[in-house]
């Protein structure tokens, strides 16, 4: 698909690697709804980010604020056909220990939203990109997920973080699967360490710790290489059904 042509939707798009994908897809010529919480700074980062801009308040759990939302998308913009996912929260909790087991609302809180959520809005995407006309590729739309290395090698405390990023690389190759026929494609990114708000909260101290534990680069990553990867998955029509890592040849240690 070309670039220029892209009409998405990404969620999660107020901070972090979704405004750095949704800032790429812009200076590449697409244009962006911003899905994230009412209570967040999507429009005012909408109105910053120019005419080709909007945002699209709702909770990536609520099927009515979601179906909602990518009705306005499509009304803005005349279609949608590329959703990005990046809504998501991170946890840090054992499955036991001297507070006793993990709080069961909090896995499940987290579950919900990293996976059920990014699930929810890639199937009503998906349910609108059937309108569209394929291209000269036969494509309709793309989708975007995006997954941890924690769903692979997972750190002592992501016990709920990593379940939840697993299982959305476990569904991509079937969503892949099953929109094969329609002409959508689903790939996963599976980021390692990046300079994200998430980690905004660590003093100087552990983000060196962390930079230093990665081979090279040793740095953390920025989010433009996560949204790089993006544009380079939504250009290249034969990418479909895989998880691609994005680390700097990370494999985290058990802590």
């Amino acid at each position: 698909m070309k670039l220029e042509q892209v009409k998405a939707v990404v969620t999660g798009g107020a901070s972090g690697l979704g405004l750095a994908t949704a800032k790429a897809i812009l200076d590449r010529g697409g244009k962006v709804a911003l899905l994230d919480l009412p209570r967040s700074d999507g429009a005012a980062v909408a109105d910053s980010l120019g005419p080709n801009a909007v945002f699209t308040p709702a909770d990536v759990c609520s099927e009515e604020e979601v179906s909602a939302a990518v009705d306005t998308v499509s009304e803005a913009f005349g279609s949608l056909n590329v959703c990005v996912n990046c809504a998501g929260v991170g946890t840090a909790t054992k499955t036991t220990g001297k507070n006793g087991p993990f709080p069961l609302e909090l896995f499940r809180k987290t579950v919900e939203i990293n996976l059920i959520g990014t699930f929810n809005v890639l199937r009503l995407a998906a349910t609108r990109m059937l309108d569209n006309e394929c291209d000269e590729n036969g494509e309709r739309g793309v989708i975007i997920n995006t997954a941890s290395v924690a769903a692979f090698d997972g750190q002592i405390g992501q016990v709920a973080y990593s379940a939840s990023k697993g299982g959305v690389v476990g569904m991509t190759l079937p969503i892949a699967r099953d929109l094969s026929r329609s002409g959508i494609r689903c790939c996963t990114i599976a980021p390692g360490t990046f300079d994200t708000p998430m980690l905004s909260m660590l003093n100087e101290e552990l983000r060196a710790q962390l930079a230093a534990g990665i081979p090279f680069p040793s740095r953390l990553g920025d989010p433009s290489e996560y949204a790089q990867l993006a544009c380079d998955i939504v250009a290249n029509p034969y990418l479909n059904g895989e998880t691609i890592r994005i680390d700097g040849a990370l494999r985290m240690p058990p802590r």
